[in-house]
């Protein structure tokens, strides 16, 4: 097993620190007692209601590319708090990653309250995802009965070399807009008409396109 290890504390006091030191040295013993190699070690002085902490990214980052599946903490508060730790938690569960408590003495262990959230964020997150496949199919649909042709840009994908197509759909991005979607949702209708478009450079057009109607 690869595992990372993170620790934080909530401020740059001297029992912080000493806090921070002991984290590290009891964690580092347990990876080596269990085997685990560790990758990495992330010392962190932040508070944990902060999501947006540079090494909670840089975790992240490294479990989403598979360099380890399985992160070594103290407790669950080193984490974070609140929201906060809920939001982390729900996270790693969805990249499989194990969480090695020190608290627990080994995989760590929700409180039933927490379980429970955490079961109805991920129902919430599979019908949004439904729904948004729904709302994409429809829109499908809608583009097909208004004359569009798939298959014409199926043409440019079966080509070997050259260039990338760079032509924008703004016709489209604009009823697409109008009918409701998210630029999020918008891209990834287009792309499956055959577009190559980032949600970026859809709401770039879409912004120029406005701010050169409001120019004349």
């Amino acid at each position: 097993m690869r595992g990372i290890i993170y620790t934080r504390v909530s401020t740059d006091k001297e029992t912080q620190q000493t806090s921070l030191i002991r984290q590290k040295e009891e964690l580092v013993k347990i990876a080596e007692a269990e085997n685990i190699q560790v990758i990495d070690i992330i010392e962190e002085k932040a508070s944990g209601y902060e999501i947006e902490r540079d090494g909670i990214f840089i975790m992240l980052e490294r479990f989403k590319k598979q360099e380890a599946n399985i992160l070594l903490i103290q407790d669950d508060t080193r984490l974070g708090r609140g929201n906060a730790k809920m939001a982390l938690i729900h996270q790693l569960n969805k990249m499989n990653v194990k969480i090695y408590s020190l608290k627990d003495n080994g995989e760590l262990a929700l409180s039933e309250t927490d379980s429970m959230v955490l079961d109805i964020v991920a129902i919430v997150e599979e019908y949004q995802r439904k729904l948004q496949n729904v709302k994409i199919k429809r829109g499908m649909k809608r583009a097909v009965s208004n004359g569009f042709d798939p298959s014409m840009n199926l043409l440019g994908a079966t080509r070997g070399g050259g260039r990338k197509r760079k032509e924008v759909p703004l016709k489209e991005i604009l009823r697409l807009r109008e009918s409701g979607m998210t630029f999020h949702e918008l891209a990834l209708m287009l792309r499956g008409m055959g577009y190559s478009i980032s949600k970026a450079t859809a709401h770039r057009r879409y912004q120029e396109h406005m701010k050169s109607l409001s120019n004349d």
